[in-house]
């Protein structure tokens, strides 16, 4: 589909035409078209922009990824049709691993995927090995099977746009979990150690400039970053931002577009 640059809303539709897309490709679950859905609505609360919570979520984000020992970023179908080449870079700035897991598990999306993420440049992909997979204790649907060289055996794992029984499950096996997930309510985002309130559009490719400043940092200041935060705070910050620009709109401050005519 063509979309004008002039239309109001072009980058949001571009975004979408990638996700219908994507489940074209088998890349996409259904189910991932209404999860996008549910996250632009949280969006448009914060003005389809980053706020300064955010950046400093994304900082600390950063901090932990460089200064962990063996991290890995999970990939899902709706973070391939989104942003694969952005997470790729992402995967090398961080000297990460990249691990496809998912809910609505098969070969064909799988397939898909790593398909996706080496055309995006990626030179080695986890998760897709029935050889190395071994399982999460206390989850019970598909998203329990992880690559033993990857998200098993990871200290901090980074799982945007992920359901929050697998997150609850790294947490207790004493993993460091980082997620972008634009609602603040959700288990995800309760249970992460950092949780990102933004766009995982905008989160990746400003966490990649983040990550060649931070990388001119020592450990020891990439470490006070990281003691200094409180995401439950941060959570706060998050929601205190979406309420306050609520009030704002309901008190009148929101511009008639309609009045010049």
């Amino acid at each position: 589909m063509a979309i004008p640059d002039n239309h109001p809303r072009a980058e949001s539709l571009r975004i979408r035409e990638r996700i219908i897309e994507g489940m074209h490709e088998k890349v996409v679950a259904e189910a991932g078209l209404i999860a996008h859905g549910r996250g632009e609505a949280y969006d448009y609360l914060l003005g389809e922009k980053t706020p300064n919570y955010a950046q400093k979520q994304q900082e600390v984000a950063v901090a932990m990824l460089l200064t962990s020992k063996k991290p890995v970023i999970s990939v899902n179908g709706n973070i391939a049709a989104l942003c694969p080449k952005e997470i790729v870079q992402f995967a090398e700035t961080t000297r990460a691993a990249l691990e496809i897991n998912l809910f609505y598990r098969s070969e064909e999306r799988i397939k898909a995927i790593t398909s996706v993420l080496k055309e995006a440049g990626a030179k080695t992909i986890l998760g897709a090995d029935p050889e190395y997979h071994e399982t999460l204790e206390e989850i019970s649907h598909l998203r329990r099977i992880v690559d033993i060289r990857g998200i098993y055996s990871a200290d901090v794992v980074l799982v945007p746009l992920e359901d929050g029984d697998r997150t609850m499950a790294l947490r207790r096996a004493g993993k460091k979990v980082i997620t972008v997930d634009l609602n603040p309510l959700s288990r995800t985002s309760l249970w992460s150690n950092i949780s990102i309130v933004n766009n995982v559009t905008r989160a990746i490719p400003e966490m990649i400039e983040e990550s060649f400043k931070l990388k001119e940092k020592n450990s020891d200041e990439l470490k006070d970053l990281i003691n200094d935060f409180d995401n439950y705070k941060s959570l706060q910050e998050s929601l205190n931002f979406m309420s306050s620009r609520l009030r704002d709109l309901a008190e009148g401050k929101l511009e008639d577009p309609t009045k010049n005519l």
